[in-house]
Parts: structure tokens; sequence; C-alpha cells
């Protein structure tokens, strides 16, 4: 008799810190520019996570039964690519599965679990910003927001997996410090290298991009525009 075949265990799967007993989260980037995006609550925290969404571009709508100041001054004084509608009234459930991405920011856990579990009931992203004691479960909510820094194209962002909301901030100055001032300068002539490359015809995956940076960042750094340039079209043969 034949015997049964057997799949492979594979590597062992680390665990998300931040919820035990959950494979760690999938990173990726969201296109939020003109999307529906909810936000129940209205302090602090709820204004400074409205902020990046309306920087996004994101159609914001806030509901709260009491606005902060610092909500009330973004709505007063927004000028993002997106647009926001402030609602002076408590969430209606199940309204947040009329939204692409939600995030509770109440700090009252009782409403937080209503709007959480009925965008994880609809398929809709949400964030919880208490980052859902439960620890798993549709309470725990579906995405986290990490630390942002951004300069032109390039988008730095740092995640503690929820364990550290202050660490990720902390690394993000840190890194966004060593990636110097002329980053999005950098960014911008090497797109233009790579659009030499494929209009010559050939795969930018081709060439190894860590030499070739390691020797154009520096003049990047020290404002030798012209010479990075040049350096990049001979580096890369175009």
């Amino acid at each position: 008799m034949a015997p049964t075949p057997t799949s492979s265990p594979g590597p062992a799967r680390e665990a998300d810190p931040g919820h035990p007993g959950r494979p760690p989260a999938y990173p990726l980037e969201v296109v939020l520019d003109g999307a529906s995006c909810l936000v129940v609550g209205a302090g602090p925290v709820a204004a400074r996570k409205a902020g990046g969404l309306l920087a996004s571009g994101a159609r914001v709508t806030v509901v709260a039964p009491r606005i902060g100041a610092q909500m009330k001054a973004l709505a007063d004084g927004d000028t993002s690519p997106g647009t926001l509608v402030v609602e002076v009234r408590p969430y209606r459930s199940p309204e947040a599965a009329d939204h692409l991405l939600v995030v509770s920011a109440t700090g009252d856990p009782a409403v937080d679990a209503v709007m959480t579990a009925d965008a994880v009931a609809a398929g809709v992203l949400v964030n919880r910003a208490d980052s859902g004691d439960a620890g798993s479960g549709p309470i725990a909510g579906t995405v986290r927001l990490p630390a942002v820094h951004r300069d032109g194209p390039v988008t730095l962002t740092v995640s503690t997996a929820g364990s550290g909301p202050g660490l990720a901030l902390w690394l993000r100055t840190r890194a966004a410090a060593a990636l110097g001032p002329d980053v999005a300068v950098l960014a911008r002539i090497v797109d233009e290298a790579r659009t030499a490359v494929r209009d010559a015809g050939r795969a930018t995956d081709s060439i190894d991009w860590g030499p070739v940076l390691d020797e154009v960042a520096p003049l990047v750094a020290e404002g030798r525009i012209d010479e990075a340039r040049r350096s990049l079209a001979r580096l890369t043969g175009v």
C-alpha cells in the first residue's frame, strides 16, 4: 500500500507580538484618494488620524457626540487634498459598513467594539486606536496605522505591531534623520534613470541598484545633482 502523501510543514511562523496566536500582519499601502473613510471619535487621537487620512485625499466623515479642540482646528484650517465632514452625534450602527476604511478612536471600549464588529462583519478595513485589548477576533480590528514620514515620493513607515506606539515614533524620527533631507531628490533622479532604462528596451530589475545608489546617494547629499545624474547614466548604461 502506497504511503499517504504529507505536506511539508514549511518554515516556523513568527507570531504577531501585538496579538498572540495570529500570524504577522502583511504590510501594504492603501490608495485612499477619493475614498470614503469614517472616524468615530473627535479627540486628539481621532484628529491626528483624520489628518493623516485627509493628507491621502480621503473623503473623511467624523462622528462624535462632542468635538475636541484639535478636531475643530482641523475642520477650520484644513487645506489637504481630502475633504472633511464633522457630524456631532453618536455612532449609528451599522454605518461603518458604508466606508472603505474606518477608525475607532472614541476612548469608550463599548462603542469601539460595536463599530469594529460592524466593520469586520462588512469586510471593511478597520483600525481600532486602542489596539483591541481582546488580543484576537473582530474586536481587535484588521489594520494598524504605522508611524509615517513622507518626503516627496518617499514614504517611510514604522510599525511595532501595536506593542509600542511611542517606540514606533522614536524609530521613525531616527530613521527619517538617517535618510537625510535629500531623499526626495534622489528618488526623482532614480525615477528618471529607470525611465531611461525602460526606454532603451531593458528591464529595470536587470540592474543591481544597491551599488549604484551607494555611489549616487552621497553625491545627492552633497548637492552635486548633475554629477549624480551623470553617474546614474554611466552606471546604468544609458
